[in-house]
């Protein structure tokens, strides 16, 4: 039974969970709070190889696209110049990638995916999907394509803009607090993910 609150008192606690639904209809909120959830949980993966969301995210551009420059890379990616350097050196400290100056251009150095690299984003594969599949175990798989699709036309629509709005600093990630795919300081935080056998 609903228990009357006394004047001049504070409201108890809200039992944990609830959501209020004015709340609910804030698609803003919505994508901030499912969004923080779901790098919670995936950096709850990656941090057991040593690895953030942007080591991950630079291993499969580069295998994606092949060689990149380090300026194209923080271009394509949105991201901070200084942090991309830093996280590339990571990769390149673990074997996962390689950096060589451009023959025709030394000022230009270029990133390149090595086949332990390629082996670790294979193995981290089963993983993170994994990860997503808990996080989206609510949806059918046909509500997950579905939901996948709008999330990709979404993002498309916030590509356009940024290239009409021309270029800007790009976005500086969390740095040294080790959540939601920030850099981690810590030095040799990234380890090298050895081959397990399988089974």
């Amino acid at each position: 039974m609903h228990q009357p609150s006394v004047p001049g008192t504070a409201p108890g606690p809200r039992a944990a969970g609830v959501t209020p639904a004015g709340v609910l209809s804030l698609n803003a909120y919505l994508m901030y709070a499912t969004g923080k959830a779901a790098r919670r949980r995936l950096t709850g993966t990656l941090t057991a190889h040593g690895l953030r969301l942007w080591h991950l995210t630079i291993l499969a551009m580069l295998d994606e696209t092949g060689r990149l420059s380090k300026g194209d890379l923080a271009s394509r990616l949105d991201m901070n110049q200084s942090d991309l350097t830093r996280t590339v050196t990571d990769l390149d400290a673990a074997g996962y990638v390689v950096c060589a100056r451009d023959p025709s251009d030394r000022r230009r150095i270029e990133v390149a995916l090595t086949a332990a690299g390629r082996c670790a984003l294979a193995r981290l594969d089963a993983e993170v999907s994994a990860t997503e599949a808990d996080l989206l175990a609510p949806l059918s798989p046909g509500e997950r394509e579905l939901f996948a699709s709008l999330l990709r036309r979404v993002h498309s629509h916030l590509e356009r803009d940024r290239a009409a709005d021309g270029p800007t600093d790009t976005v500086a990630g969390p740095r040294g607090s080790g959540r939601d795919g920030g850099h981690d300081t810590h030095p040799g935080a990234l380890r090298r993910m050895e081959s397990r056998p399988s089974g």
